[in-house]
């Protein structure tokens, strides 16, 4: 691995980038939805707009990247990012927003996927834990980091992160066209062994499509549903029920997105090494749902930053979890792989915003009730899963 080290730091960086765009926008809901006087459900729909278009264009990114090689596919998405954050910066009515949220969601299925893929083909099975692990940090460090910074940048505009964004995202891409390498070994070696596959009648999909990589494709459209449900409404949740101004709101998430990068930058191998990756993925989803469940019902402050903290840090193994096992099934078809990981992922965060928005203008705590109890359905259905052996040789 070592080098390919500065490569896999530059897809870190882009991982982070891409996803504090995703962040940046959930600080300032509060703000939008007052000062345009929109509904929890037209900002549900603006949030799910984004996962939409990723969920349209990851599988299509994913095979592309497999043909003409990573490294273009990720500049080319960091240069889209840039225009997206640039347009929700000079925004002021519904349909440009939403715009901007379409365009953002197609630059996050040409990066985010195309750098765990990338990241795959530059390791072996023996390093690929720890580098899921960097990236899934940088992709969940930016989730969370995204609202601490943006509710901070917004005290002085509330445009003031996007138009910061956009420019890093220019940034970005630059930096990536000039010094990101590809493995082109790697990708020569997946085209031959694709090529077999072809030769016997054998599509890239269905090869895939084993029983536990259907499970494992379930569980991230659980496990994304489930956070998408919980973190699209926070800001508003805890602004309505628990009085929690922007500067609190952002020294919360900010918080949780220390102890998120510590745990998967200087823990989650160590984790994975200790208790097997099912294990942790039984282990979040209970936890999850415990402390989503308990939010509906704390009576205090410090209770709903301490249930925040477990269920963010839940998550945020709780993907590159299942994302490992997901690199370890297959030495071809990567970028396939994890375009159907995104597009799944899409899935949920398309139908959990939407959900929750719907549901908290019915009654403030019914999206948290729904979604614990998807969670604690779905603790149920990891132990039914590791009594299968096939999951275990994943």
């Amino acid at each position: 691995m070592g080098e390919n080290k500065r490569s896999i730091y530059i897809l870190v960086f882009s991982n982070f980038l891409i996803c504090l765009g995703i962040g940046l926008v959930i600080p300032v809901t509060p703000f939008i939805k007052n000062e345009f006087h929109y509904t929890t459900s037209d900002m549900g729909l603006m949030t799910s707009l984004f996962a939409f278009a990723q969920f349209v264009a990851s599988p299509i990114v994913g095979k592309l990247s497999d043909k003409v090689g990573r490294k273009p596919v990720i500049a080319i998405g960091l240069g889209v990012y840039m225009i997206s954050e640039f347009i929700f910066a000079i925004a002021t009515s519904l349909p440009i927003f939403n715009l901007s949220r379409i365009i953002g969601g197609i630059s996050a299925a040409m990066v985010i996927p195309t750098s765990m893929a990338l990241g795959a083909d530059l390791t072996d099975l023996k390093h690929r834990a720890k580098v899921i692990g960097w990236l899934s940090a940088a992709f969940s460090g930016g989730l969370i980091l995204g609202p601490g910074l943006g509710g901070m940048l917004a005290n002085i505009d509330y445009k003031t992160p996007f138009w910061v964004a956009g420019v890093m995202g220019l940034i970005s891409a630059i930096f990536t066209q000039l010094f990101l390498k590809e493995n082109s070994k790697t990708r020569e070696i997946e085209k031959e062994e694709e090529a077999r596959e072809k030769a016997k009648g054998i599509s890239s999909i269905r090869a895939i499509l084993t029983a536990p990589m259907v499970m494992l494709f379930a569980m991230i459209l659980v496990a994304s549903f489930g956070l998408q449900g919980f973190e699209s409404i926070y800001s508003i949740y805890v602004n309505q029920v628990f009085n929690f101004g922007l500067g609190t709101i952002a020294l919360v998430l900010t918080l949780n997105g220390i102890i998120s990068l510590i745990l998967q930058v200087a823990a989650f191998n160590w984790i994975i090494v200790k208790i097997r990756e099912m294990n942790l993925i039984s282990w979040c989803f209970l936890l999850s749902a415990v402390c989503v469940f308990w939010i509906t019902q704390a009576h205090t402050k410090i209770e709903v930053i301490v249930a925040t903290l477990i269920i963010f840090s839940a998550f945020d193994l709780l993907r590159p979890a299942i994302t490992t096992l997901l690199t370890k099934s297959s030495d071809s078809n990567q970028g396939l792989i994890n375009g159907m990981n995104m597009s799944l992922t899409s899935v949920g965060n398309i139908i959990g915003p939407l959900m929750s928005g719907a549901l908290m203008d019915w009654n403030t705590h019914y999206p948290y009730i729904v979604a614990a109890i998807i969670l604690a359905i779905s603790y149920l259905f990891t132990l039914v899963v590791k009594r299968f052996p096939i999951i275990r040789k994943v």
